[in-house]
């Protein structure tokens, strides 16, 4: 049966961000249609650092063999055995160290992905433009969306009759910690649709690597002509992380500094006007490597709030034919390097899904096809709901170790490493083949009731 006799799947996606990208382009390959609705004019993201987990590679050569080869030519690669480093930050000493393995958690900037990605999706399948406001889900199983600048896009898109071809649409958000998809989902007044300070608040920077390579340590930056990966500072209430992004040109810096404040701006955003000097205060008593190294940066910087969805997790990541995604289901602080990671894993079962849920409505016999495709959004929720609520509150203790903040732990690094080490592998060491294969199980599990 050719498609065209059947029914066919039609993915709305809201949000053009990495998660929203790597879904994108699982279903370009796998032969799903979507349409990915962007609110910006054009695919834009911060040129901060961004680092990718073992884990999250592994997701991407899956998704598509072209992806990941594209995403090898952004990484900055050191070709070398790679460990995480813990300095002391009173001492500047390295205190404790975690095999990552050979080229592994490389890193770039974020804009750098987002535009290579970007070229690899087909031009009339993206809308620049579109900040999502409401979603109407009828009976049958089709969407629509109502969007700001007043436009509508229902599900009946293309110029085949209603009566040989039904086309099912079904709107996943991967719109950001901010989700106007997740407030759909679970109200506007429930507080799981918003995200909550978690008492720390971050300062980030490039750096270029000839100035860092005049305050830090010449181990800690090159070896045998690579730039080195991953460095992290921990101590008092505070931490900093290191590595090397644009092809060793810069260096990317993490500032952490925990607040017992309560976060507020007029505005409510999650930035505001910062200082050096603030910086300054928060590392005045550590090594003074680390001092010259804040010195490097500008008189006048942005303070970043760190939101996560801890107090108030969603309870579902998914109604009837509407799902979220990435930090739209369960943002989570930096600190364990794998918000993006898990977003890629979200899309590559997401599509793995689709794709499947795609085959089935070719069978023309079926009438189950609406709970068909709402069965495929439930099969994610199963899948990914415990890994994913893990990471936000496994992310949490994380920070609390780097901080000396944990009563148990304190300051000793005999006790940190398998602490720390514990949470890196759950990320690490998940089998990306027995998760796709399961999802698949799930998704026949679910339809069987």
């Amino acid at each position: 049966m050719s498609r065209s006799e059947g029914s066919r799947l039609q993915v709305a996606i809201i949000g053009g961000g990495i998660t929203g990208l790597i879904l994108a382009l699982g279903l370009q390959k796998r032969e799903v249609d979507f349409t990915l609705y962007e609110r910006a004019s054009a695919f834009t993201e911060l040129g901060a650092g961004i680092g990718f987990s073992p884990n999250a590679e592994r997701a991407l050569k899956v998704i598509d063999p072209e992806v990941y080869r594209v995403y090898k030519q952004v990484v900055t690669a050191t070709n070398a055995i790679e460990y995480f480093s813990w300095i002391n930050g009173y001492t500047d000493e390295v205190s404790a160290r975690l095999l990552i393995g050979v080229d592994a958690f490389q890193g770039g900037r974020r804009s750098d992905f987002l535009e290579a990605w970007s070229k690899l999706i087909a031009s009339d399948k993206t809308k620049f433009g579109k900040e999502l406001e409401s979603t109407t889900e009828k009976e049958n199983g089709r969407v629509s969306m109502q969007f700001k600048d007043g436009s509508v896009e229902e599900a009946d898109i293309g110029n085949t009759t209603p009566e040989n071809f039904n086309e099912l649409k079904k709107v996943i958000g991967c719109d950001g910690i901010h989700s106007r998809v997740r407030q759909l989902i679970l109200g506007e007044t429930n507080s799981a649709s918003y995200p909550g300070y978690t008492s720390k608040y971050c300062y980030r920077a490039l750096i270029p690597m000839e100035k860092a390579r005049s305050v830090l340590h010449e181990d800690r930056i090159w070896r045998e002509g690579q730039p080195l990966n991953r460095f992290m500072g921990i101590g008092h209430n505070a931490h900093y992380i290191i590595y090397p992004v644009s092809k060793g040109h810069f260096m990317n810096v993490l500032f952490v500094v925990s607040d017992p404040n309560p976060w507020h701006t007029e505005d409510d955003k999650h930035t505001a006007p910062g200082n050096k000097a603030d910086l300054l205060r928060a590392f005045a008593d550590w090594h003074p490597n680390i001092v010259a190294l804040i010195n490097l940066l500008p008189e006048s910087l942005q303070k970043w709030a760190i939101f996560d969805m801890f107090e108030n997790p969603a309870p579902h990541y998914h109604s009837g034919s509407v799902a979220v995604a990435g930090d739209a289901a369960h943002a989570a602080g930096p600190h364990l390097g794998s918000g993006a990671g898990f977003g890629i894993e979200d899309g590559l079962v997401l599509a793995t899904l689709l794709e499947a849920v795609n085959g089935k409505l070719q069978n023309e016999t079926r009438e189950d096809k609406a709970e068909l495709c709402r069965a495929a959004l439930k099969a994610y929720n199963s899948m990914r709901y415990d890994r994913t609520q893990w990471l936000v509150g496994a992310t949490r203790e994380a920070c609390t170790l780097f901080h000396w903040q944990d009563k148990a732990v304190g300051s000793d690094f005999d006790k940190f490493l398998p602490e720390i080490s514990k949470r890196f592998h759950t990320i690490w060491d998940n089998d990306i083949d027995e998760m796709v294969n399961e999802c698949l199980s799930e998704l026949e599990r679910t339809l069987a009731g």
